[in-house]
């Protein structure tokens, strides 16, 4: 039986999650897009992004629920996690020196695999850097189900959202920084994140050892989480493909501007939307095996979770472009920074506040009123304009909605995993995770580039600078609203 926590023991369980976040608050949102830039077209700079985020999304899809089935099976002395933690920490720092080389030969001439030679390395580096850190992410996310009792995993998760959080604060130093190119300074801080954190879930988080060796044979659910990757990526390249062939199509048969906006519009909202369903549920289903049908609560939730997560996590993917090419700021790494900063002012107090009601009125009201708020911060910021006190506002909202999301979102979700393969359950939602990255970026990155290039009409409706990344917010919109929508299916 788990015993009651001690208020420290919800900080120490979480620790790893602040060198997690960090990696991810500033990888995603501020260096990468600016070492894009760099070395690429600038036209083609959205999909290029989406490359390097689904390709290395990919692995983190099947790495991750692998080194969670593995830590569940693991009779190591430190425990069934912490060795994991340990070796996904330290790899994690060393291939992050990729992607600091990808910058110093940002001049370099050549190419590789018909990529820019430093786009190639940057791509090496992403690719090892999320195999490394979902190594350690697949055992972390099970601290909780295996340590706190049911009735207090809110209040964890509350806390473990808050932890992720923190570094968005950071990373308000860390914009003028990239502004500069002081690109192997921001490397630094990030392997820090890492080892730090890692070092303190070693000396402060206690484990029993797993008392003899699991029987079950180990090559069964290895296969299925292969297939469930294959599956899931798949469904979501094949959805690309028709995208770009419907944007050819409409361009190729003379279609007014408008409608080819319109129709690819809907094309890529139906890709987006379609390969999230059908790519959870095929995947899903693969990768759990015959217990599925016994879990079909947890599958949904994963849906819900990806649909949300899709959302906001291209959002924060794209915001630095938007601003740069839509609000026309002149620091837009710097400006990314404020309005993240400005999302965690409500999202800290929300994930706590979240926890709190989570654990006391119940998980899928407040996730369905996450939805919705998100929804409208999102449409609020399309009517912002170049207004940056509006989008600032509309940040708010968007920090609020997500403060909620992820407290309660992940208090539901551990209620539905079965506790004795909480690791590998909790590393097959890692389709939500990795699969946000793929639908929203590996999508979303060529529409951008498709509807920016669309030469102006007429009447200036569309054809605008950035139109884009106007197109494909309101598409994230939408989803934000698809995924309380499929809370009705998580029993």
């Amino acid at each position: 039986m788990k015993r009651s926590m001690r208020w420290y023991d919800y900080l120490t369980i979480n620790t790893y999650g602040l060198g997690l976040s960090t990696a991810s608050g500033i990888l995603t949102p501020v260096l990468l897009p600016y070492l894009i830039v760099q070395f690429t077209p600038a036209a083609e700079k959205t999909t290029y992004l989406g490359t390097l985020r689904w390709v290395g999304l990919t692995v983190a899809m099947f790495i991750q629920p692998l080194a969670g089935l593995l830590s569940d099976r693991s009779t190591l002395r430190w425990g069934r996690r912490r060795p994991f933690i340990f070796a996904g920490a330290l790899l994690s720092a060393l291939c992050l020196l990729l992607v600091g080389l990808s910058y110093t030969l940002k001049d370099a001439h050549g190419s590789l695999f018909g990529w820019p030679l430093p786009f190639a390395v940057l791509m090496a580096g992403s690719i090892l850097q999320q195999f490394a850190s979902n190594i350690s992410q697949g055992a972390f996310q099970a601290l909780i189900p295996d340590l706190v009792p049911e009735q207090q995993r809110g209040r964890a998760s509350g806390v473990k959202s808050v932890l992720e959080l923190l570094p968005v604060f950071l990373i308000l130093f860390i914009g003028p920084l990239v502004d500069r190119g002081l690109v192997w300074l921001v490397v630094g801080v990030v392997m820090a994140g890492y080892l730090l954190s890692m070092l303190v879930t070693l000396r402060f988080v206690h484990e029993e050892p797993l008392r003899g060796q699991p029987s079950a044979p180990l090559a069964e659910p290895v296969l299925r989480l292969a297939a469930l990757t294959v599956i899931f990526v798949g469904i979501t390249q094949l959805s690309v493909a028709l995208v770009k062939f419907s944007g050819a199509f409409l361009a190729g048969q003379g279609a007014a501007l408008e409608l080819q906006v319109a129709l690819v519009g809907l094309a890529g909202l139906a890709a987006m939307a379609g390969s999230i369903f059908l790519g959870v549920y095929l995947g899903a289903w693969v990768g759990i095996g015959a217990d599925a049908a016994q879990h079909k609560g947890f599958i949904w939730w994963v849906i819900t979770r990806l649909l949300f997560l899709a959302a906001i996590g291209s959002i924060q993917g794209f915001a630095q472009y938007y601003l740069k090419d839509v609000v026309m700021v002149e620091k837009p790494a710097t400006m990314t920074t404020t309005l993240l900063a400005a999302v965690a002012f409500f999202l800290i107090p929300a994930a706590l506040g979240g926890g709190y009601l989570a654990d006391r009125f119940g998980r899928k009201r407040l996730l369905a009123l996450a939805g919705v708020i998100a929804a409208v911060g999102t449409f609020f910021l399309l009517l912002s304009g170049a207004n940056i006190l509006l989008i600032i506002v509309s940040g708010c909202m968007l920090g609020l909605a997500t403060g909620l999301f992820y407290a309660t979102n992940w208090a539901l979700g551990t209620d539905l995993v079965p506790p004795e393969a909480a690791g590998k359950y909790l590393g097959i939602s890692n389709l939500a995770g990795a699969g946000a990255g793929i639908v929203g970026a590996s999508i979303g990155g060529p529409l951008a580039d498709f509807f920016n290039a669309l030469p102006p009409a007429a009447s200036g409706a569309v054809g605008t600078p950035g139109l884009g990344y106007i197109v494909i917010f309101g598409l994230y919109g939408l989803l934000f609203l698809f995924s309380s929508a499929a809370l009705v299916r998580v029993k």
